[in-house]
């Protein structure tokens, strides 16, 4: 068991995983203070958690969920809108977070296509209390994601994503390359549910911790075109923060 001097900050629960019942648990084992959630309703989970005194931060795409997020106790959501790499929604982060941030007491956080002080600065002008960016971050020195994955996304253009699995229900935007041709063909073609889970089966794992390119899920948003050198987390927050101030006219 690990330490609670060493505990992790925060973790992010998928709630898709067939182990989220066994993962909700150890979180509250491991004393872990925040965490967030994606891909379905974390409701079941909430109460428990809150009970051990920790924070819940869900993802939502919707003001409707956003609210059924307030009223299960939450303590903040996520906003994110489709731009957003993996896991996607039908809104755009525009649309999304404003009325999210009308239906809602919580704080908002924004996410979804966001990776500048100027995606940061517009946040906050639609009402978001803070931001959440992903795509940016996998290309920080920190970031254990694999080198091809960071420098494909460094490489990038603004139209190099797409949206796989719309036919089951599970839309998920990656960087093109042959898994995601390969996966919409075989959408086109009717293939089932069971049929495009095996071509993805381990696909995030392969990009991110081996390097394939080729056969990964190269998870990114709609923004990796503005990606275009890895940094370090610092230099990355206070080169946004700096320019956003300006923008913000913060004093």
């Amino acid at each position: 068991m690990r330490k609670r001097t060493d505990r992790p900050f925060g973790v992010n629960v998928m709630l898709m995983n067939p182990n989220a019942q066994q993962v909700a648990q150890v979180v509250i084992e491991e004393g872990v203070p925040a965490v967030t959630t994606g891909a379905g309703n974390p409701a079941k989970f909430i109460p428990m958690w809150k009970q051990a005194g920790i924070r819940v931060i869900p993802v939502v795409a919707s003001a409707a969920m956003a609210k059924m997020m307030e009223r299960a106790g939450a303590d903040a959501v996520v906003a994110e809108g489709m731009e957003a790499g993996g896991h996607i929604g039908e809104l755009t982060t525009m649309a999304l977070v404003p009325q999210v941030a009308d239906a809602v007491d919580i704080p908002v956080i924004a996410a979804g296509g966001i990776a500048d002080a100027r995606g940061f600065a517009a946040a906050f002008m639609l009402g978001a209390q803070a931001v959440q960016m992903g795509t940016r971050f996998v290309t920080a020195a920190e970031s254990i994601a694999h080198a091809n994955y960071k420098e494909r996304i460094v490489k990038a253009k603004d139209i190099d994503s797409e949206v796989t699995g719309r036919s089951t229900g599970h839309p998920i935007r990656v960087l093109r390359n042959q898994m995601s041709r390969d996966y919409l063909k075989m959408e086109r073609a009717g293939a089932s549910f069971e049929e495009l889970e095996m071509l993805t089966l381990g696909s995030l794992r392969k990009a991110v911790m081996d390097g394939d390119v080729k056969g990964g899920s190269l998870m990114a948003g709609q923004i990796a075109g503005l990606v275009r050198q890895e940094n370090t987390c610092q230099e990355i927050i206070d080169e946004i923060i700096g320019q956003a101030e300006k923008l913000l006219k913060i004093e």
